[in-house]
C-alpha cells in the first residue's frame, strides 16, 4: 500500500490513503467535503460521492443508499494533514443525484491539476494504473482498484476482533448479511482467535484467569482522547 501511494504523486496520494484507511470507494474518495471530517469524534461522514451521469459530473448518495461513518486512524490524520497544506479545499458545485437536479456546493478534498473534478475513468487509465505498474504491483482486474483497497481495510479490522455489525456500517452496507457473506472468509477461525486470546493473558504475566468480579468492581471505563491535531 505504501509502494502504491508513493507511485501516485503528492496530488493524488490521499485518496487511496482514505480507501486503505477508512474504507471509502473512489467515488467517496473524489467527493469527500472537508466539512464531512469530524475532528472531535475523529471519524468521516461519508454522505455523498462524485460520478459520472450521462457525461456530467453530480453529486449523489453513496452506493447503495447507505451513509457511512469511518473512524480515522492516525496514518490517514497525517495523510490529511499534508494534503491540506499543500492543496486546499476546492469549492465545487454540481447538481444533486441526476444531471438535472438542484445544485449543491461542497468544498472537495481532491482536485485536478486543472481544478477541477476527479474523472474515474481518466483518472484509472493516466494516473492509478500506472503507479502500480510502476510499484510492480499487477494491475486490478476491476477497473477502479479501490475494492482492493477497501478489501485491505475490511480484512485489517477483521483480523483486529472488530464485528461485522461494526465493519457494516464503516463500509456503508446496507445490509450485515451482505458484509457477512462478502467478507466471511476473511474472519480469523475460532482456534485463531482462542489462541490469541490465551497468548495476550499468558504472555501479559496474568496467568491466573480473569479478575473476579469484586477485584475489578471500582474499575472505571478508560479514557480516550482524541483529527487534524494529533
Amino acid at each position: 500500500m505504501r509502494a502504491d501511494r508513493g507511485a501516485l504523486g503528492e496530488r493524488y496520494r490521499l485518496a487511496p490513503a482514505l480507501g486503505a484507511g477508512c474504507g471509502l470507494r473512489q467515488g467517496e474518495a473524489f467527493g469527500l467535503p472537508v466539512d464531512d471530517i469530524d475532528e472531535g469524534a475523529q471519524v468521516v461522514h461519508v454522505v455523498l460521492q462524485l460520478k459520472r451521469m450521462r457525461g456530467q459530473f453530480v453529486f449523489a448518495p453513496p452506493e447503495h443508499g447507505a451513509f457511512a461513518m469511518s473512524h480515522v486512524p492516525d496514518t490517514v490524520k497525517a495523510a490529511l494533514r499534508t494534503h491540506l497544506t499543500r492543496y486546499p479545499p476546492l469549492t465545487m458545485t454540481f447538481p444533486w443525484r441526476e444531471p438535472n437536479g438542484e445544485p449543491i456546493t461542497v468544498r472537495v478534498l481532491t482536485w485536478t491539476r486543472e481544478r477541477g473534478a476527479l474523472n474515474r475513468n481518466s483518472f484509472n487509465h493516466h494516473v492509478w494504473k500506472p503507479a502500480l505498474r510502476k510499484a510492480g504491483v499487477v494491475d486490478p482486474k476491476r477497473g477502479d482498484g479501490f475494492h482492493a483497497l477497501r478489501h485491505f481495510y475490511a480484512s485489517v479490522l477483521l483480523d483486529g476482533g472488530e464485528s461485522i455489525k461494526a465493519l457494516s456500517e464503516y463500509l456503508g452496507h446496507a445490509d450485515p448479511g451482505f458484509t457477512l457473506r462478502t467478507y466471511t472468509h476473511l474472519m480469523p477461525s475460532s482456534a485463531e482467535r482462542t489462541r490469541r486470546a490465551v497468548d495476550a493473558v499468558l504472555t501479559s504475566g496474568h496467568d491466573e484467569g480473569p479478575a473476579s468480579q469484586s477485584e475489578d468492581r471500582n474499575t472505571g471505563p478508560s479514557q480516550s482522547d482524541g483529527l487534524l491535531t494529533a
